[in-house]
């Protein structure tokens, strides 16, 4: 069958009472950047559904793609819409479903009615039936099982007559934009693309910072992290990349601190220019993509010395996921094929041989002072100097 309609079903924005508009409102505007580069669509809010029409040629399995990326999507239906007329054409058009919907008829099935034109003659249960005997009257070989059929027909009475019968799985979550702005510390790395994802899915826009070290790190390890920024957009829509040139902060921290401090001291500078372009940006808070013990700077005492660079609340989606568990997910969302490329980033190439793993704030704080002659101008340098990419998912 060829569908033209999507009804679109959401969950946890049902829960949202009168501001459940400003949500409705949020996952249109996301399906509408996610269908772009599919065809031209237009969304129809009503009473409590949302329906993508389309009006133009499309691919049906690139627009179920990507509306899967659409968070706050609870199911996916292909529908049937028919003109609604009366009741023997509501008959024809639900047999007529099924034999362009189903090749083999021998399955149980359901007849289900949700009546939301009230004008409409009889009950809900009255129409399944008249429905469930119409469908069997046309193949006789279908059974009626109403505990656990096979498949559960679907006829919404609206201002048309709409049929389906598959739900395909959205990816749940909330709406990108509901729940303010966060900064991601974007490395290129498996973990902070699966931490940029996991904080969109919860409604989040993001935007995010890349630290990088020429000549340390090469042109091919920044176009790898813009390469994952783009991947992680197609699900929470358009991001800022900030690129910070850190090479000089880092040699100047290599120089002048003990060596076993490096990985949490550059850290805690991190932190500091993110929270920088974060107020700028209007975030609410930072994201990484830390997990507890994955290494030693993600000890419990390692993350509270690096928490205390920064006065903004920090998100670590991924802190309690095992390494399978992150990269999982990041099989799941396509990230993972590009993290694994071998290109360095600015944290392996300084790493210490025999890092803290139980590091003291008063302690980094005391070898923070040696870099007191410099640091303030190294970190003007880095905020000027800072190159911003706008990542599109369909550039």
């Amino acid at each position: 069958m060829e569908y033209k309609v999507f009804l679109i079903k959401y969950a946890e924005i049902g829960v949202k009472g009168k501001n459940r508009h400003l949500f409705e409102d949020a996952l249109v505007r996301q399906m509408n950047y996610a269908l772009e580069p599919v065809g031209d669509f237009r969304m129809r809010k009503e009473s409590g559904r949302i329906f993508a029409e389309a009006e133009s040629d499309f691919d049906f399995d690139e627009a179920v793609e990507a509306l899967k990326t659409v968070f706050g999507i609870s199911g996916i239906c292909p529908i049937m819409v028919g003109e609604k007329t009366d009741l023997k054409d509501l008959r024809r058009l639900a047999a007529e479903y099924v034999g362009q919907e189903y090749e083999k008829k021998d399955f149980s099935f359901k007849a289900f009615v949700r009546r939301a034109d009230k004008r409409f003659p009889g009950t809900s249960a009255e129409l399944a039936a008249e429905i469930g005997e119409a469908v069997l009257m046309e193949y006789p070989d279908l059974t009626v099982d109403v505990h656990n059929p096979q498949v559960k027909l679907t006829v919404e009475i609206r201002d048309h007559i709409y049929i389906y019968s598959r739900e395909i799985p959205g990816p749940g979550g909330m709406p990108v934009g509901t729940n303010g702005r966060a900064m991601l510390l974007l490395s290129g790395g498996i973990d902070s693309p699966v931490a940029g994802y996991m904080i969109a899915k919860r409604g989040v826009s993001i935007d995010a910072v890349y630290f990088h070290a020429p000549p340390y790190t090469s042109e091919r390890a920044k176009q790898k992290v813009v390469d994952l920024a783009s991947q992680v957009a197609h699900y929470s829509g358009p991001i800022n990349l900030h690129i910070i040139n850190f090479t000089d902060i880092q040699l100047a921290i290599y120089e002048k601190c003990p060596h076993d401090e490096l990985t949490i001291i550059m850290r805690r500078y991190m932190m500091k220019l993110a929270e920088h372009f974060a107020v700028e940006q209007n975030c609410l808070g930072l994201i990484t993509g830390e997990s507890i013990g994955q290494v030693a700077s993600q000890t419990m005492q390692s993350l509270f010395v690096t928490d205390h660079a920064t006065g903004m609340p920090v998100y670590r989606p991924c802190i309690g996921l095992d390494k399978n568990e992150i990269i999982a997910i990041s099989e799941k969302i396509g990230t993972y094929e590009t993290s694994v490329l071998p290109y360095e980033d600015c944290c392996t190439i300084f790493v210490a041989k025999h890092p803290v793993t139980k590091p003291r704030l008063n302690v980094i704080e005391r070898s923070e002072k040696k870099l007191k002659d410099c640091i303030d101008d190294l970190m003007r340098e880095a905020i000027e100097t800072v190159e911003v990419v706008k990542i599109h998912a369909h550039q």
